[in-house]
């Protein structure tokens, strides 16, 4: 999905209210992200999205657990769009999505079912960076490893060439902690998130 499409996807630019989804994972602009639906306010939450073809948020849970009540999530999250609904071999619910736009939540809420709600304010979209020669390599990375990542990168668009895309890829696939993948989240200038992957990067292939 490109980034005139995540700006204009349905109400990106005009949603205050967000239903949310805390999760121990943390979600980025254009990666995708597999769940398993048990839980009933969330298969409410996802009937209500396929319904209004709207999105939710995703946040990372920084205290508590994916069921039940959560006590910390971080502020910024990024919403998510359902690409895909199937039943799942538990018969449960399993859905695809993926991820849009990066928000802020300024305040949140519970509903009577339990469903997470959130005033949040978008954040903006970062203009579109050529990667920097010095890196190079990690678009080159990228091409050889997420093809063989499985089917949730079959049909990915490869932008290479783009510095935000890279780095949000490699964010998401490195086997690094929630809380740096947050922090790479979180981080505004995509040449800086690359400056802090590179050494990730680098001392993983030693």
């Amino acid at each position: 999905m490109s980034r005139e499409e995540q700006a204009t996807a349905t109400d990106l630019n005009t949603a205050l209210e967000l239903p949310l989804f805390p999760l121990n994972v943390v979600l980025y602009p254009g990666g995708p992200l597999p769940l398993r639906i048990f839980e009933p306010r969330y298969v409410n939450l996802v009937k209500q999205c396929m319904r209004e073809r709207s999105s939710f948020g995703v946040l990372l849970i920084r205290a508590g657990s994916e069921a039940g009540a959560v006590a910390s999530t971080a502020e910024v999250g990024t919403s998510a769009r359902i690409e895909d609904f199937y039943q799942l071999e538990d018969g449960l619910l399993g859905i695809t999505c993926i991820g849009e736009r990066k928000f802020r939540v300024k305040r949140r809420w519970s509903r009577a079912d339990g469903l997470n709600i959130g005033e949040i304010e978008w954040l903006e979209i970062a203009a579109p960076v050529s990667l920097p020669p010095e890196y190079q390599h990690l678009g080159d990375l990228l091409r050889k490893v997420l093809p063989e990542l499985g089917e949730l990168y079959a049909n990915m668009e490869m932008q290479p060439n783009d510095a935000d895309w890279v780095g949000s890829r490699l964010a998401e696939i490195l086997p690094i902690g929630l809380l740096d993948k947050q922090h790479c989240l979180e981080i505004e200038d995509p040449v800086q998130r690359l400056a802090w992957l590179n050494p990730l990067i680098k001392r993983s292939g030693e």
